[in-house]
Parts: structure tokens; C-alpha cells; sequence
């Protein structure tokens, strides 16, 4: 059998095939944006087996697990890690057409050698085995060194006191490891007790008493500046839309009243106002330091209750929402610019429908500050697939610049998922070889692979200055 991920996989043309083998392969990867814990590159984790590392915390592939009739046991619960890796590589022929097809064959050939076999009921054992055997020699560190990573972004509270990242720092590791604030918890007023018992350890952490809205940004400032100090230059916001609700200083100061002082139901409007005028102040926070800001807009988390109550939040129980925000979101960029405090900033969307308001609206607030200041994040989470990042890609192209689009990410706590970039990349370069071999675009590789490399490479590079 010919090899299903061969050196030309995903490339269609002989355009395609030297874009990506000579100006998109060998590229260094700059991921600014995943979910590793930062402990787990500090102390190089190991792993025993194929499940530990492929399966574990990976909502993703739960997810297709469930779809495919599986007993909880066999995903969170407590069957054996040779009983969860038999169960997950029975779903494998079910998900042909899904992106996790691709990326589990791709993950398997980079990190393990294995691309003579397809992923199957009847291959797990040979699979475990070998795989297994590789394991004895792959930890954290080497899986980033073995992808060509040179810098990645972390996501972290502004209560964290970056332990790990200060000792990476200060280690020989050739990977730059950088912290993210992302202070979602402080915007969260809704729950009363969680939030008053974030509160508490945003207290700590800053080393003062919140009392008041004034107190909150005050320590907000200081780990924001303590971030700053230990090598942050991102920030991240995840939030189910973007608010634009006018509100006095006093209106503000009501609801955080009201929040950490009673019971009594927060009002949506109320909400509405204070994550807006919070986000407004984290904005400007991140633009007086020269920070890149990121939002992420629009999940719907949480979903089954059951679920939840069972297992917590990130189990793989979140969908794609759905709000009409572009209203807000320009008087969000627009007030934020009229301040002075528009700094760099990329907005992911994670409903496609709104791909060209995005890419639309943004054109409204570039600026000579910097090349592409604002950009269309890259296809995101339900829209992480061939198909998202193709309309991605349209959009970007069609409405803004793509020669100056900072491309792709993990936005994964898996140490495999860095072939997530290997596939972009792919599929970047057979988009532009296809359109190169039907005449759309010049037949000028040099020309048409300085785009790819800058995309892959140097413009992210050159936009995070990490």
C-alpha cells in the first residue's frame, strides 16, 4: 500500500510541492498561542504510554469517541490507558473526512515513525507496541525540538506566580517559553461565590485588598506589570461576544458591589458594562506595553449539564455560539483607537459566518504603526479543519492582506500538536500552487514563496518580537 502521509501529502501540484518542500517546511515555528502547562516543559514530561500523551486531557478526540458510541469509562473514566488507546483507534475509520484523521496519521509518522500502517481496531497492538518503544526516548523538550519550535505562548492567569516560566528562563533550553495573560476570571461576575473566591487569590497575588472597581484594575495592573517582567507579551481573552454597554463610573462600581457584597442576580446589562469597561482597560494595559492582544470570540461552553457536573469544564462539552456583535465590535475598536490605545491586536472568530465582518471591519483601524496592526485570527477551534481554514484564507485574502497574515497556532495542550502547523502549511502551499498552475497567480515561485515563507515564518516573527 502507498504510503498514506508520503512527502507530497495534501500537495497537488508540482507548484505546491516546491513552495512547501522549499520555502515552507523547514521554517522554525513560532506558536503564540497553545495551552501546555508550563510545569510540564520545566520538568520534561514523560510518558509511559501512547494514551498519556495522545489521549490525555484531548477533548477533541473524546469527542469523536463519544460520537461513536463509546462508554465514558473508556474516555475519562477508569479503564486501563491499552483499553482507552484499543477504543479510540476503533473510532479511527468512522472519522475519515475529519480533520482528526489527518492529524493522528500526521502525529504518528512525525513523532513516532509509524507511517506504514493506517490507524485501526486491527493495528492498535503493533501501534501501542511500537509506539511504546519510541516513548522510552520522547519527553516535552524533545517533542519541541523534534518540530523545529522556537518560541511558544503559554495561557496564564494573572494570578499565576510563573514559577516554571522563571525556571525555563533561566535553564539551557533552547525553546523560548512565554507566559499569556488572560484574565477571563476577573471579567467572570456572574457567580457570585467563584468570583469572589478569584478575588481572593487575585488579592494575594497582587498584594492588595479589592474593595472596590478602582482596587480590581489596580491589581490587575500590577500582575499585568509582573508579567511584563518575566517575559509576557501577549495577552488573551475568551469571551462569548464582544459588549458595548455605556455605563458612568458609579454604574461600575455598583455591580462589582453588588458582585462581591450580595447575593442579589446581576442583571445582563449590568454584566454587559462591566466586561465591557474591564476589556477596555485590559486593552489599554496591553497597548501601553507594546503587547499583541487576542480575542477569542464566541463559544458556547458548557453545554451538558450532566456532563459538566461530572467532569468540569475543557471535557469536550463546548459548541460554536452565535451572537451578532459587529456593532459592538467597532465601537469597541473605535473607542479604544480614538484613545490612543489600539495596539496590536488579533481577533479570532469561532463561527464562520463571520469571517468577512471581521476581516471587513478590521481594515477600518489599520495604521502606519505597524504592517497588518490588525488581523483575522487564524481558523479556530470547530473551524480548525481543511474546510475552515480554506474560508479563512478566503477571507483574509479577499478583504485584507495575505502577504501579511501571521498564520497558524496549536491552540492545544498537546506537546504532538505542533503538526497542526505541517498542515497549514500544506494546505496553504496547494491553495497558491492550484491557483499558480491555473494561472491566477504569477508563475513566479520565488514571488508567490516569499508570501508562504513570511506566512509560515517571518512575519509571525517580526509582529510578537519574542
Amino acid at each position: 500500500m502507498e504510503k498514506f502521509i508520503n512527502d507530497d501529502f495534501l500537495l497537488e501540484s508540482k507548484y505546491a510541492q516546491e513552495l512547501y518542500h522549499n520555502y515552507a517546511e523547514n521554517q522554525p515555528l513560532i506558536d503564540f498561542h497553545c495551552h501546555l502547562d508550563p510545569a510540564e516543559i520545566s520538568q520534561d514530561k514523560h510518558w509511559d504510554n501512547i494514551t498519556q500523551v495522545w489521549l490525555g486531557g484531548d477533548h477533541y478526540k473524546w469527542r469523536t469517541m463519544r460520537s461513536n458510541g463509546i462508554e465514558e469509562t473508556y474516555i475519562t473514566g477508569n479503564a486501563s490507558d491499552r483499553e482507552k488507546f484499543q477504543k479510540f483507534v476503533e473510532t479511527m475509520p468512522m472519522l475519515l473526512r475529519n480533520p482528526m484523521y489527518h492529524w493522528c496519521h500526521l502525529e504518528l509518522a512525525r513523532f513516532f515513525g509509524i507511517d506504514d500502517v493506517l490507524l485501526s481496531g486491527d493495528t492498535a497492538e503493533e501501534i501501542w507496541n511500537r509506539a511504546n518503544d519510541v516513548l522510552k526516548t520522547l519527553s516535552a523538550k524533545e517533542c519541541m525540538l523534534r518540530s523545529n519550535v522556537e518560541a511558544v505562548c503559554t495561557t496564564d492567569d494573572p494570578t499565576s506566580d510563573l514559577q516554571y516560566h522563571k525556571e525555563i528562563a533561566s535553564s539551557d533550553f533552547k525553546v523560548k517559553v512565554r507566559p499569556t495573560f488572560r484574565p477571563d476570571k476577573a471579567f467572570a461576575i456572574e457567580d457570585h461565590l467563584s468570583y469572589i473566591k478569584y478575588l481572593e487569590k487575585l488579592e494575594k497575588a497582587a498584594d492588595i485588598e479589592i474593595r472596590s472597581y478602582d482596587d480590581l484594575l489596580v491589581a490587575l495592573k500590577r500582575r499585568h506589570d509582573f508579567f511584563h517582567e518575566n517575559g509576557c507579551r501577549v495577552s488573551d481573552y475568551g469571551v462569548e461576544t464582544i459588549w458595548h454597554k455605556k455605563a458612568f463610573n458609579y454604574e461600575i462600581e455598583d455591580t462589582f458591589q453588588k458582585a462581591i457584597s450580595s447575593s442579589e442576580k446581576i442583571a445582563p446589562e449590568e454584566a454587559a458594562a462591566f466586561k465591557d469597561a474591564v476589556l477596555r482597560e485590559c486593552a489599554a494595559m496591553d497597548c501601553d506595553k507594546g503587547w499583541v492582544r487576542q480575542l477569542h470570540i464566541g463559544p458556547l461552553r458548557n453545554n451538558n449539564n450532566v456532563m459538566f457536573e461530572a467532569l468540569g469544564a475543557d471535557a469536550g462539552f463546548d459548541s460554536i455560539g452565535e451572537s451578532n456583535y459587529a456593532k459592538a465590535l467597532s465601537k469597541h475598536l473605535n473607542n479604544l483607537n480614538s484613545a490612543g490605545k489600539l495596539g496590536k491586536t488579533i481577533i479570532y472568530n469561532i463561527h464562520p459566518k463571520d469571517n468577512e465582518m471581521i476581516a471587513a471591519m478590521l481594515g477600518n483601524f489599520q495604521s502606519s504603526d505597524f504592517a497588518g496592526k490588525i488581523q483575522l485570527g487564524s481558523a479556530w477551534w470547530f473551524m480548525d479543519n481543511l474546510d475552515g481554514m480554506r474560508r479563512q484564507l478566503e477571507a483574509v485574502s479577499n478583504l485584507s492582506l495575505l502577504g501579511r497574515f501571521v498564520g497558524m497556532l496549536t491552540d492545544s495542550r498537546s506537546f504532538l500538536s505542533y503538526t497542526r502547523h505541517e498542515y497549514f502549511r500544506r494546505l496553504l502551499c496547494n491553495i497558491l500552487g492550484d491557483e499558480m498552475q491555473r494561472g491566477l497567480l504569477p508563475k513566479d515561485t520565488v514571488l508567490v514563496g516569499q508570501i508562504v515563507a513570511n506566512i509560515a515564518y517571518n512575519n509571525p516573527k517580526a509582529y510578537f518580537n519574542l
